[in-house]
């Protein structure tokens, strides 16, 4: 009977020190603390220990306190441990382990829920990709186009030609030119009248100024400033017919005729891409047909029909801007040029109200000089 007793008092301290050990883990019990109350419980009388276990008449312990010993102990437990479902158990007196822990199943705990993987229902787009995608496509399409251009500069490969429309392309951009030129020339020619006008206006003070300081020579002086003068006030009038010409065509070149050959270099462009992807197409339909080649072709075929879309598109854009541009064109020059020589005329003719009526004739507006600039009467 000592024996026994003796057994079921180390067996309760082996219990007492697992429970403590887990509750040290639950709680955040430093170790050493849990050792030392290992050690002031191991002090205690052996008889208090004996008389709080329970013993059967047959002197075996009550079955009833190792199951509500694993109950406390599983309710101690943190979840976050994962021992939720473990359970204490002691094996007999004969065995050589006492108070083992044993990992399972916990009599009447609930079953484990197993969770498998996360699926997420749409993919997240990455922007890495996206853009590394662009930048593929880019690089093969203008490897495409720079073979179809070596190719027809070698004479190799054929080209798509509209000639009607590539004849009218061929004219404007010839006609640009030529209006450069008179573009240029009138410029020049306003410079050089401005000189002179200024020439002119100087000369005419000279003239009045000698005109009062010179008695004997009084008429004459006067008779060549008011000359003088009055030539200064026509060219002036003449130059502002000639920078209103010059303004009419620079927008004429510089904007509309610009912005057509826009057109047309987008056209060009869609042409060779068309081109380029035609090629490729004929190419593989000359090949062998296959499991292989199939896929390939049908989606040659797709960027084909996308890239003739775009170069018809672009070919009927490039039609319409040159009838209009046309026209336009038409109507500008006709009544550029009828001011241009109703001035010119009118000026070295001496014909000052005809060069007037020029003026009013297409709403210009000669500005004076000093005329931008507010009074200090305006400014107050």
């Amino acid at each position: 009977m000592p024996k026994l007793l003796g057994k079921i008092i180390s067996l309760e301290a082996q219990h007492r020190t697992v429970y403590r050990h887990i509750q040290a883990l639950s709680n955040a019990v430093p170790l050493h603390e849990c050792l030392l109350q290992e050690g002031a419980m191991a002090q205690e009388s052996p008889k208090n220990s004996a008389a709080e276990i329970p013993v059967t008449s047959n002197g075996q312990l009550e079955d009833s306190h190792e199951h509500s010993f694993n109950r406390d102990l599983k309710r101690s437990l943190p979840v976050g441990l994962g021992l939720s479902e473990t359970k204490i158990t002691s094996h007999g007196f004969d065995s050589t382990k006492e108070g083992v822990i044993e990992a399972g199943p916990f009599p009447g705990g609930r079953a484990q829920q197993k969770s498998g993987p996360v699926v997420l229902a749409d993919e997240v787009k990455n922007p890495a990709m996206e853009k590394l995608e662009l930048v593929r496509k880019w690089s093969l399409n203008t490897y495409k186009c720079t073979r179809q251009i070596i190719s027809e500069k070698l004479g190799r490969g054929s080209r798509t030609v509209d000639l009607e429309l590539e004849a009218q392309i061929d004219i404007l951009r010839d006609n640009k030119k030529k209006y450069e030129n008179i573009l240029r020339l009138a410029q020049t020619l306003s410079t050089q009248l401005f000189q002179m006008v200024h020439t002119q206006r100087q000369l005419g003070d000279a003239f009045a100024d000698l005109s009062l300081k010179s008695l004997e020579l009084h008429e004459e002086f006067g008779y060549n400033a008011d000359t003088q003068k009055l030539l200064a006030k026509n060219g002036e009038t003449l130059l502002g017919a000639i920078n209103f010409f010059i303004a009419s065509v620079n927008t004429l070149v510089n904007k509309t005729i610009e912005d057509t050959l826009l057109t047309v270099k987008q056209y060009e462009s869609a042409r060779i891409e068309y081109d380029a992807y035609r090629t490729d197409l004929e190419e593989l339909n000359l090949g062998p047909r296959d499991a292989n080649t199939l896929p390939k072709i049908e989606q040659s075929q797709q960027l084909f029909q996308v890239h003739k879309e775009k170069y018809d598109k672009m070919r009927n854009d490039v039609s319409i801007k040159l009838k209009f541009l046309e026209e336009n064109k038409v109507k500008v020059l006709h009544n550029q040029l009828v001011l241009f020589h109703n001035a010119i005329a009118a000026y070295f003719a001496g014909n000052q109200k005809q060069l007037e009526q020029t003026l009013k004739q297409f709403h210009i507006k000669l500005k004076t000089p000093g005329a931008d600039a507010p009074s200090w009467l305006e400014e107050q």
